[in-house]
């Protein structure tokens, strides 16, 4: 099934489907980075814990109506997904305070943002993916303002849903980060991945980091914690 190479970032590589070009293969590396690629590391097995958190959380997300572009879990490394247009915005929504807009604003860590905030970075490595706001985001990207909209209330979809998804496994969803693409159709479907690199999980009993923090600031085994994510999910089945 997976065919030549496309492209290959820091967590991923982007493999094209032979006779299907409408489809793509995404194989999940072990390497680790933060503070946009400036700490780097790799960790044996880390690719099979974000492909298979990954996929249990988009079947998730489409058993209760949000559109992915995801099609199916093909092993432990890689994944099935629809061919999208990334759309170059990283979207940020916050249920708490913690990481970066502590730093940037002075919130005290913990303050609970009710309704959650949701916060735009322009997707840009070489300018270190800054914040932007809407009119920013209409002028560096094709998106229109009802395509704002649209992925605004998309991520509020998604954070509801992920609030109880986490909540079953003791887990509090802190903050995370959602990238969104356009498919064949020129629908806005959800992208990328979604796990512990990309959201910000503390245990709800203990308030243990349960995420890539643990890589950040040096907390502890990265591949421990996320073999505990894993196990919680596949436990509650």
């Amino acid at each position: 099934m997976k065919d030549k190479l496309l492209y290959e970032g820091k967590a991923k590589q982007v493999f094209t489907v032979k006779d299907q070009p409408e489809l793509l293969v995404l194989s999940y590396k072990n390497d680790a980075t933060a503070f946009n690629g400036e700490k780097k590391a790799e960790f044996q097995g880390k690719g099979r814990y974000n492909n298979l958190i990954s996929a249990k959380v988009f079947e998730y997300l489409h058993h209760h109506g949000v559109s992915s572009h995801f099609k199916e879990a093909l092993n432990e490394t890689e994944q099935l997904v629809e061919k999208t247009t990334i759309i170059p915005l990283e979207v940020v929504v916050r249920n708490v305070a913690a990481g970066s807009i502590v730093r940037r604003t002075g919130i005290e860590e913990k303050t609970i943002f009710s309704p959650p905030l949701v916060e735009l970075f322009y997707k840009k490595d070489e300018l270190g993916d800054p914040l932007i706001n809407d009119e920013h985001a209409l002028l560096l990207t094709d998106a229109t303002e009802a395509d704002l909209k649209q992925i605004k209330d998309m991520a509020r979809q998604v954070n509801e849903q992920l609030q109880s998804f986490f909540k079953e496994i003791n887990l509090q969803l802190v903050d995370f980060k959602l990238e969104f693409g356009r498919n064949a159709q020129g629908e806005i479907v959800l992208s990328d991945e979604v796990s512990p690199d990309t959201c910000r999980l503390w245990d709800i009993a203990t308030g243990e980091k349960m995420d890539k923090d643990v890589f950040r600031e040096d907390l502890g085994d990265l591949v421990t914690v996320y073999d505990n994510i894993l196990s919680r999910l596949e436990a509650k089945q």
